[in-house]
């Protein structure tokens, strides 16, 4: 604000002169409410990102497991999460595990987790269970191994005195020991039908895209029969005689490492159990779907295109994703491809 002397009737006058507002400023406000508003959209963002990858909900999913009776219930999964649930039934029924405990460590999964390997939680909380390495659960990096962290649980609901006659949330926590101990019964329809899809029970009922994921650290015929002695266990492989890429799997050795040499793009595992039979008390139906929909679970990870068993095959990138009536398969071929599950891999 200036002052100008003025002279006048009354002597020496001043007009005051208030200067005018500055162009600049309503600029610089205008930037301020867009920057605010665009950091405020951010945040909004990046909030729905971590809530869903926790949480396990919304996004794209890849993978869907329907109801064997009339498919009237189904539920839809990443293919990480099929790929953890894979790894959890499978253990459990290599320990002889009843379905109903392959149900309640899903559903235990599915609450602590979201079925999702995590390196974070409650305090020292890890992975799927949420086990905690303070607790006796284990080292930090044997509860992030899948197959250790699904064993581990087993073997403490094993302790639990008639488990499968508890109700669900009842025998979780008991193995838990959880704040909130009802959480797990919201899971309970959705591992069940997970776990009657990987256990075998129910017969192509799983199925996903298959779109390859391109973090996979290892892919081919020998990945995929890494990945089967690593959830099923390697004797579970070799009593039955697999044939990875044209090559048997190798004696038992007390070497963990592979020997065969695979050139071709094929797994071929029988789904005879040898001396395992008896003491599983399974049939070789279920043993077969089981070890197929492992492999579909498996196909983005594995990079795997092809899963055919009993005269059913599922192919990657189908339209529908559908288990289907395997082309060229007479009743003699179906019953011929009942005896082992064949996988075959994009490399």
């Amino acid at each position: 604000m200036t002052r100008t002397p003025r002279e006048g009737r009354a002597g020496l006058q001043y007009l005051v002169r208030v200067p005018e507002p500055s162009p600049t400023r309503p600029k610089r406000r205008g930037r301020l409410f867009r920057f605010t508003a665009a950091l405020l959209v951010l945040c909004g963002v990046v909030a729905y990102l971590v809530v869903q990858y926790i949480t396990g909900g919304g996004g794209a999913r890849g993978c869907k497991v329907v109801s064997a009776s009339d498919g009237s219930s189904s539920y839809e999964f990443t293919p990480e999460q099929a790929s953890n649930a894979a790894t959890i039934a499978a253990v459990g029924t290599g320990r002889g595990m009843p379905e109903r405990a392959v149900t309640i460590a899903i559903a235990t999964a599915l609450q602590e987790s979201g079925l999702r390997n995590i390196e974070h939680g409650d305090r020292d909380s890890l992975g799927l269970f949420q086990q905690r390495p303070s607790q006796g659960w284990g080292t930090e990096r044997q509860i992030m191994d899948p197959t250790y962290a699904a064993g581990i649980f087993y073997a403490h609901l094993a302790k639990v005195p008639d488990y499968t006659d508890l109700p669900l949330t009842v025998a979780a926590q008991r193995v838990q020991r959880s704040g909130y101990p009802e959480a797990y019964a919201k899971h309970e329809t959705d591992a069940t039908l997970l776990s009657a899809a990987l256990t075998g029970r129910a017969a192509a009922t799983l199925t996903c895209d298959g779109r390859p994921q391109r973090t996979a650290s290892a892919t081919g015929p020998q990945a995929v029969r890494a990945a089967l002695v690593r959830d099923f266990g390697r004797d579970a492989l070799q009593e039955t005689g697999a044939v990875v890429g044209g090559t048997p799997v190798p004696s038992p050795s007390p070497s963990p490492s592979v020997t065969a040499t695979a050139r071709g793009r094929t797994v071929t595992v029988p789904v005879s159990e040898g001396p395992r039979a008896a003491a599983t008390g399974r049939d070789e139906g279920a043993r077969g779907w089981q070890l197929a929909q492992w492999a579909v679970a498996n196909s983005s990870a594995l990079h795997i295109q092809r899963v055919s068993y009993a005269g059913r095959e599922w192919t990657a990138g189908s339209s529908s994703d559908e288990w289907r009536t395997a082309r060229s398969q007479g009743a003699a071929g179906a019953e011929r491809s009942a005896e082992a599950v064949r996988i075959l891999t994009g490399q």
